[in-house]
């Protein structure tokens, strides 16, 4: 059950911290460590999400609601940050990393010559974050704020030739 909650954390913020170093180290990270950075990560969390599929499938792992942070309670009501992990969030991890890992990959190549390169690389990560905080959450408002951060990356790479 541990082992689980600490898998569901790794796949979920490897791209949040990709896309910030990517995004607020491009200097120190380069054109070339921004897509090793963000697409090394974006591999060990698809791996992982097949890896927890897998354990799913097989019986290792069972459905679990799980609390990261708990910011307030008023009037009966939990704002939190927490994920809930069944057999259909679990095929959705699996989907929304592997599409992305792939989407990086072709990205190195379609983006070579571009001069916002590291910040391209970043927006993708952090819209994978965003899915998959989407994806995974276990309340409303983690699901709304999941869904406006990815119509707000959705614009932001719409929009990256401004």
């Amino acid at each position: 059950m541990e082992q689980l909650q600490n898998f569901v954390k790794i796949i979920v913020f490897l791209p949040l911290i990709g896309a910030i170093a990517a995004g607020l180290f491009p200097k120190v990270v380069g054109r070339v460590g921004a897509h090793l950075v963000t697409t090394g990560l974006m591999s060990i969390s698809a791996i992982l999400a097949i890896y927890v599929f897998v354990g799913f499938i097989n019986g290792t792992y069972k459905p679990i609601d799980m609390t990261i942070y708990l910011w307030g309670i008023t009037g009966g009501i939990k704002f939190q940050i927490g994920f809930l992990i069944d057999k259909l969030t679990v095929i959705m991890l699996m989907v929304v990393t592997f599409v992305s890992f792939m989407v990086h990959i072709y990205t190195i190549g379609y983006m070579k010559d571009d001069s916002g390169y590291q910040r391209f690389f970043s927006y993708i990560s952090l819209f994978t974050f965003a899915m998959l905080m989407l994806v995974s959450a276990n309340n409303l408002l983690q699901l709304f704020f999941g869904w406006e951060a990815v119509g707000l990356m959705s614009y932001l790479l719409i929009g990256f030739w401004f």
